[in-house]
């Protein structure tokens, strides 16, 4: 695992319960707007942590914290992601993966063997905008196919966007809302120009939609009825 940063206590990033936050580097998207480009641009990478390291607090920490959350980047590029997460489970934790959804494949292993316990894939864009907004090559279906997994499965998950004014409208959200119909969770997730990949998108007045308006898309999502809940965070 390269392991860029590690978080050793959350009390908001597993609903519920107190959590640690492992990030790992390296990403397969681009997307300009990234809010973590230390762990995506490989030039700004830190020296990692050691996964011993790691492994070693958390087992002096069980009884104290709940749950590991995996994060990054993209935790599923890592080649011994499914080892790591074999490990967290074995100390007794619940592991929580983010993912942007395009290794299904990993998603299918974890959730086959029982490793993972709640799932939040960043949804970027309707599919047909996949290559733009992110910046990526990678095939549209593998998206569909994660959100079909994530959806058929029996954990706790979320799906979320991260909506940038200059990126995102009205037709996008509610397209990524019929995506993801019948899901249990959408999270809508104000963008804070404060560091970020491309800084074009430090521009506030052309990338951050106001709370009004986020709650005006919120309200248009729910109105379709496409999923369960649909938040602001």
């Amino acid at each position: 695992m390269n392991i860029g940063g590690f978080q050793r206590f959350s009390l908001i990033d597993y609903p519920g319960k107190i959590c640690a936050i492992v990030f790992t580097q390296g990403c397969n998207f681009r997307c300009p707007y990234c809010h973590n480009p230390e762990l995506v641009d490989p030039k700004r990478f830190s020296r990692p942590i050691a996964e011993e390291e790691i492994i070693e607090f958390l087992a002096n920490r069980r009884g104290k914290l709940d749950a590991v959350e995996i994060t990054g980047g993209e935790p599923t590029l890592q080649p011994d992601l499914i080892d790591f997460m074999c490990d967290l489970k074995k100390l007794g934790y619940l592991v929580k993966l983010d993912s942007n959804g395009s290794n299904p494949g990993i998603l299918s292993e974890a959730i086959e063997h029982e490793i993972v316990d709640y799932i939040a894939m960043d949804v970027k864009a309707p599919l047909e905008r996949y290559r733009e907004i992110p910046g990526s090559r990678v095939d549209p279906a593998k998206i569909e196919h994660s959100i079909e997994l994530i959806m058929s499965s029996r954990l706790n998950y979320e799906f979320r966007t991260t909506v940038v004014k200059s990126q995102l409208g009205k037709r996008d959200i509610l397209e990524i809302g019929r995506l993801i119909r019948g899901s249990k969770r959408y999270i809508l997730q104000k963008f804070v120009p404060v560091k970020v990949l491309d800084k074009k998108f430090l521009d506030e007045d052309e990338v951050v939609y106001t709370d009004d308006e986020l709650e005006y898309l919120r309200d248009a999502v729910k109105r379709k009825g496409y999923v369960a809940e649909c938040k602001v965070r």
